[in-house]
């Protein structure tokens, strides 16, 4: 045991000296996660605020001016123009002045004085489809609340029957970023883990030291865990440098065990590391080795593990997909611990199965080895 430690601290070091001469490699292992998590967090984003809105308004009236207030009112709309012609709409739509208008008729305001009914038009730019849902769900509350003081007005104080209250856990504010930053350090170690890790064996291959490896008595189980050990350091460093910045800047909680995020964290990322090295073993070229890592990380891990998209929303054939990723589930898992504060007693179905993606790919790469160990 002792002799396999040292021979799997030779290959570790080894591997370290060859991360040493590379700054370009640590540029990219350290840097790389701070550039993704400032993209991210801050250019995308689901929180539609200060949509553009023309106001036409032929009343002219104080209930008019008033029905106006009620709509600027928040940061939701935010008044970019008024004009006197409803025509004039289409027009500001096509050149992207605004994306939605307000359009109320003459005797708006003495209709309402009159306890009649009066009318108002909303109208939306339909070709930017989330930011017209939300504009029509907020115009429908303010409408709402105009048509309960109208009432109020003509009949008196009410008592409604049944008024909804709705109050939101987790993450209260409803900001995107604290959705976004969890779901953003798993397309970081996904890239970045497997990206260093396909090519340290197939760099190997090239530069013909491989041969000398095998003919020393290293085996190759000690050659994988020599080979991931310095790669698992660094990405801790990236887990706790994305945390850190999260918490920091994006107002990211950790209502969870720290111990359970870091033994979550862990296991993922050997598994990520370990699916870098079955790449590599399998295609020995480091050009290819990178474009397969490319293939099978960013895109897979950024649209099919439920960062942005929900799993449950696509395709049969993308769910399968999905969920043979281990990707998927630690999104989940992650977004349990950090958000919800949830235990082992929730999150261990998807350890259970990071666990069995990473065995499944050690069982792999030490059968490849076999073909080429003496």
């Amino acid at each position: 045991m002792r002799r396999m430690l040292m021979r799997t601290f030779a290959i570790a070091h080894k591997e370290v000296m060859h991360i040493g001469r590379d700054r370009q490699m640590l540029l990219f292992a350290i840097g790389m996660p701070v550039v993704l998590i400032f993209l991210f967090g801050y250019a995308v984003s689901f929180d539609i605020e200060r949509i553009p809105l023309v106001v036409v308004d032929q009343d002219r009236s104080a209930e008019s001016r008033s029905l106006v207030d009620k709509f600027t009112a928040s940061d939701t709309f935010r008044v970019v123009a008024r004009r006197g012609d409803p025509k004039e709409v289409e027009t500001l739509f096509h050149s992207y002045t605004a994306k939605a208008a307000l359009v109320i008729p003459a005797g708006y305001g003495r209709r309402l004085r009159r306890g009649e009914n009066a009318e108002a038009q909303l109208l939306l730019d339909g070709a930017d489809n989330t930011t017209a849902s939300i504009a029509l769900g907020y115009a429908t509350a303010v409408s709402l609340a105009a048509s309960r003081e109208q009432l109020e007005r003509v009949v008196g104080k009410i008592d409604m029957p049944m008024e909804a209250r709705v109050r939101t856990f987790f993450n209260p504010g409803l900001k995107s970023s604290v959705f976004l930053v969890p779901g953003l350090m798993v397309v970081i170690l996904v890239m970045v883990a497997v990206m260093l890790t396909a090519l340290t064996i197939a760099r190997e291959y090239e530069r013909g030291s491989m041969e000398q490896l095998f003919a020393t008595p290293v085996g190759r189980v000690e050659v994988i865990l020599g080979k991931l050990a310095p790669y698992f350091l660094i990405g801790v460093v990236q887990v706790l440098l994305v945390l850190a910045l999260g918490v920091t800047f994006f107002d990211v909680p950790v209502r969870g065990s720290v111990l359970l995020l870091f033994g979550l964290s862990s296991l993922f990322l050997l598994a990520m590391l370990m699916q870098g090295l079955v790449i590599s073993v399998v295609t020995r070229n480091q050009m290819v080795a990178s474009q397969v890592a490319a293939v099978s990380t960013f895109l897979p891990a950024l649209l099919l593990s439920g960062f942005i998209f929900p799993v449950e929303n696509m395709p049969l054939p993308l769910r399968a997909i999905a969920n043979v990723m281990p990707a998927q589930y630690f999104v989940r898992s992650l977004r349990a611990v950090l958000l919800r504060g949830n235990g082992l007693e929730v999150i261990w179905p998807d350890l259970l199965a990071i666990t069995g993606f990473f065995l499944v790919l050690l069982i792999i790469a030490v059968k490849r080895f076999q073909r080429y160990v003496a």
